[in-house]
């Protein structure tokens, strides 16, 4: 006690039972004096309600937007490895031997020496971890108060690789997506987040959500699950995504050993001086 004020401690201790984590009272930004104030700030904002995405996502007074958005994309990976975890069980090498969402595209893994095709789960590993890296670099963020100028193109890259995990758990695992999501609301989240802060252009968020549905692919059944059966596949190993990873476009084959040419528009990007494929 002091002043009259009982002193809170925001501690948990050994032994504590999960239903008493975080017990204490919440705490304004302002009053919080760590290097971490951002991230226990928007922690402390979801355990009181997850559900409530735009007081999640507002941008506090005297808060730098890019620190704001490099400490969401943190929590956002964080979250997603429990995602991970609970596709473990049935994303493999047998059931998923390809990253995909829809039948449009098979995203190869850019973490190898060259890039190749992963199995999707093994992709979700490696981009989580490959995020992580990034995340933390000493490199591109050495501060958790302030972020480079030149890290910040790091930032949306990052975000349309993570998006894939939500992409391929909807249209593959629904129900494993769905139960995940009525616990977190993690992709409606990422979702208006993305768009709030202009990270990802919203061609490329395919998951339908109450606002984007109309982004859907043609290529997935009425469910919303991507058809794949008798696909032919037409690499162009040439090429890079705007983001860096590499991809193949696949189109539907109405015949066995028929290839379908695809419609494929070549930009040149502003990013890395890499290359778009587009459909």
């Amino acid at each position: 006690m002091e002043g009259g004020s009982e002193l809170v401690v925001r501690r948990i201790n050994a032994g504590t039972k999960f239903r008493d984590f975080y017990s204490w009272p919440d705490e304004e930004l302002d009053e919080m004096e760590s290097t971490l104030a951002i991230q226990q700030y928007i922690q402390q904002k979801i355990r009181r309600d997850f559900t409530d995405i735009e007081g999640i996502l507002e941008l506090p007074m005297k808060v730098d937007v890019n620190v704001w958005n490099y400490e969401h994309l943190r929590q956002f990976c964080m979250q997603l490895n429990e995602l991970c975890v609970m596709l473990q069980p049935v994303c493999n090498a047998e059931t998923c031997s390809q990253m995909t969402a829809t039948a449009s595209w098979i995203f190869l893994c850019a973490v190898h020496k060259e890039p190749k095709e992963c199995c999707a789960i093994d992709y979700i590993r490696h981009t989580l971890d490959g995020a992580a890296s990034i995340l933390n670099s000493n490199k591109y963020f050495p501060s958790r108060v302030n972020i480079k100028d030149s890290s910040v193109n790091k930032l949306p890259s990052t975000c349309r690789r993570v998006y894939r995990i939500f992409s391929h758990a909807y249209f593959h695992h629904k129900s494993i997506y769905d139960d995940f999501e009525g616990r977190t609301m993690l992709c409606h989240r990422f979702d208006r987040w993305v768009k709030k802060f202009d990270l990802i252009t919203p061609d490329l968020l395919i998951v339908p959500l109450d606002d984007n549905s109309d982004n859907l692919s043609d290529n997935s059944d009425g469910d919303g699950y991507s058809t794949l059966i008798n696909n032919s596949v037409i690499e162009a190993p040439n090429y890079k995504e705007d983001d860096g990873q590499y991809a193949t476009v696949s189109e539907h084959s109405p015949q066995p050993n028929s290839v379908v040419e695809p419609d494929i528009e070549v930009e040149d990007s502003d990013e890395d001086d890499e290359t778009t494929i587009r459909e």
